[in-house]
C-alpha cells in the first residue's frame, strides 16, 4: 500500500513479447477491473520491452532496478504468461529472475493468469509458475485463471467475445482485491495506528 495516499498499488507483469499478444488483451481486462476500485493504482509492465539482462550478466542494469523498485513498492502483483511448450514464457521467467535475491516478491500476494491456444488452457504453465513464485517466498494465491482457445476468445481489437470467459478473467482482480482487504489492509492499518499512537476504536 502507498501510505502517503492510502492507495493500493498493484503491478501487472505481461510475460509475452509478441506484438498484439493475447496475454496483454486478457491482462487489460484485469487492469480495467482494478480501475473500478478508486483506491487502486494498477500499472501494467511489458516485461518483454524492458531490456532485462540474463541472470548474472548485468547486476547494475537500470531496467532491472526499476522493475525491482516498482514491485517492491506494490501491495500485490499479477503475473501473466502465455503457455509455450507446456510451460510459462521465458519473458516471465526473466522478469522473476531480475527481481533480486532475496526476491522483492517475497511476502507479497501474487495472482497468476495464463492463456493458451489449446483446449486445456495454460494449466501446465500456471502449475510450473506457481512453483517458482512459491520458491522465491511470494504468496501464490489459489484459483489461478487459465484461458483456453485464447485466439477464439479475443478479437484483434482486444474485445472479449465470451462473457463467461471475461468474468473469469476479471476474477484475477476481484480475487486479489478480496485477499488484500481481508489480510493485508487490516494489518497495515493496525501497524499505522500503533506507530502513530492513535487509539483503536
Amino acid at each position: 500500500m502507498a501510505e502517503d495516499t492510502g492507495s493500493i498499488r498493484v503491478i501487472l507483469i505481461n510475460g509475452s513479447a509478441r506484438p498484439g499478444n493475447y496475454t496483454g488483451k486478457a491482462l487489460a481486462l484485469v487492469e480495467n477491473e482494478f480501475r473500478k476500485h478508486g483506491q487502486v493504482q494498477a500499472e501494467v509492465i511489458e516485461a518483454g520491452r524492458l531490456g532485462l539482462p540474463l541472470p548474472g550478466t548485468d547486476p547494475d542494469n537500470a531496467a532491472a532496478k526499476l522493475l525491482r523498485e516498482k514491485v517492491r513498492g506494490a501491495a500485490a502483483v499479477v503475473l501473466a504468461t502465455p503457455e509455450y511448450h507446456g510451460s510459462y514464457s521465458s519473458v516471465i521467467k526473466l522478469a522473476v529472475e531480475n527481481l533480486g535475491f532475496p526476491s522483492v516478491l517475497a511476502g507479497k500476494p501474487v495472482a497468476l493468469l495464463g492463456v493458451a491456444a489449446g483446449t486445456i488452457g495454460a494449466v501446465k504453465s500456471l502449475e510450473a509458475l506457481r512453483g517458482v513464485v512459491s520458491h522465491v517466498g511470494a504468496l501464490a494465491l489459489p484459483l489461478a485463471v487459465s484461458v483456453a482457445n485464447v485466439q477464439k476468445v479475443f478479437d484483434e481489437q482486444g474485445n472479449c467475445l465470451d462473457a463467461g470467459v471475461e468474468r473469469h478473467v476479471r476474477r484475477v482482480a476481484t480475487g486479489l482485491m478480496d485477499y488484500l482487504h481481508q489480510h493485508v489492509c487490516p494489518a497495515v492499518t493496525l501497524e499505522r495506528l500503533l506507530r502513530e499512537g492513535v487509539a483503536a476504536v
